[in-house]
């Protein structure tokens, strides 16, 4: 059973709004521009993109999920936002009662915060929920985490922005760290590889049992299930994983169809069996900064002219996995390694940076081996959680 959304709710000059419309979904979208009108660093995204991620119709994360969308209101302009959500594909895998939170935004106003979460937090307890996750949004396998380091440069595709008060704000109210996930820059125009490193990768890649190979892009649909089967296993034991769905990755496969190139996609195979992935796509976010979130006019001839004579100098890798079975062993490193060689060898001269995120504070195997080629911690996104009890 589907609970009605609240009525609006007033904290003294703060009024939270439910959103129930088109209308106001535009308004929720538009929020950001208010917020970091005067901050360089962040990236208008395109306002059709976040309208899909936001409607039913389009997002299959609606078919396991109820969620519910707020705009804060001071003296009738809108001033903040935030997304509650309780997502029964999370609460069946990990059993924990948490609800999440998402797409927070505000002015620096304590009341505009404490009147967003407590709005949240009283939506996720009518529904049951115990704690309170986010921001999520709106799952682990969107935008993660609220960003506590690395303001002065902008976001990567797919990756958040904030100012310094968001978590401080967040903390005011009772909210502690649940996961910091760690964002790398990668200078690809320096091989990283350290000689001890480049014996590894040597010693996997002439193994006669070990393929390395590129993306089959006649085969794009069942390329993209190999990837996502061996990212379900690799991520598997990771903190707040979930696993994609089948509607899911049919969405991303043509969410991503047209940015990913074939040679920027590293599959290993051994005996046959794909065993790690790696993807590399061009940060849009460098495309689409001076469009403003539009599109229109002649927003797509300068997207479309940057994609395709390849004007984009930096890159993100938001994908890298290698199956559990070799998660331990010298073979799961040396897959690793290879997949970030590839990322410079590939890059080399043509992209100035590449973006390794995201990758969980904890998952220190994986830490040790992207740092170990030259690939530094810019930016920290923050989990926080509280309890509702």
């Amino acid at each position: 059973m589907t609970l009605a959304p609240p009525a609006p709710a007033d904290t003294q000059s703060v009024q939270i709004v439910p959103v129930t419309d088109k209308a106001q979904r535009k308004t929720f979208i538009r929020v950001p521009w208010t917020v970091y009108a005067n901050d360089p660093n962040w990236v208008p995204p395109l306002l059709f993109e976040r309208a899909g991620h936001l409607d039913p119709k389009q997002n299959p994360y609606f078919d396991h999920a109820e969620v519910q969308l707020w705009i804060a209101y001071k003296d009738g302009v809108p001033v903040g936002r935030i997304s509650a959500q309780v997502d029964q594909a999370s609460l069946e895998r990990h059993k924990d009662d948490a609800g999440h939170f998402g797409f927070l935004e505000g002015t620096d106003d304590p009341e505009i915060f404490g009147a967003l979460m407590q709005t949240a937090e009283e939506w996720l307890k009518a529904r049951g929920m115990k704690k309170i996750v986010g921001p999520l949004s709106f799952s682990i396998n969107d935008e993660v985490g609220l960003l506590v380091e690395g303001f002065d440069r902008p976001p990567s595709l797919m990756m958040g922005h904030a100012f310094p008060y968001y978590g401080t704000q967040l903390e005011r109210l009772g909210y502690t760290k649940a996961v910091d996930t760690i964002a790398y820059d990668f200078d690809v125009n320096v091989d990283g590889l350290n000689d001890r490193s480049r014996a590894i990768v040597n010693r996997l890649s002439s193994n006669p049992k070990v393929t390395v190979r590129s993306l089959n892009s006649k085969d794009f649909d069942n390329e993209l299930r190999t990837i996502i089967n061996i990212f379900n296993d690799a991520w598997w034991d990771n903190w707040g994983f979930v696993p994609f769905s089948e509607a899911e990755i049919k969405k991303l496969a043509s969410d991503f169809k047209l940015l990913l190139e074939p040679e920027h996609v590293s599959i290993i195979e051994v005996d046959g069996e794909a065993a790690a992935f790696g993807l590399t796509i061009p940060n849009i976010n460098e495309a689409i900064r001076d469009l403003n979130g539009r599109l229109l006019p002649f927003g797509w001839a300068k997207l479309g002219y940057r994609i395709l004579t390849k004007k984009i100098r930096t890159a993100r890798l938001p994908f890298m996995g290698v199956r559990r079975k070799y998660q331990k062993s010298w073979m799961g490193a040396a897959m690793s390694l290879i997949i970030i060689d590839m990322v410079h060898s590939r890059n080399v001269g043509k992209k100035d940076q590449a973006e390794l995120s995201w990758v969980l504070e904890e998952n220190y195997g994986v830490r040790k081996i992207i740092e170990s080629t030259g690939c530094k911690p810019y930016k920290t996104y923050r989990v926080f959680q509280k309890s509702l009890q």
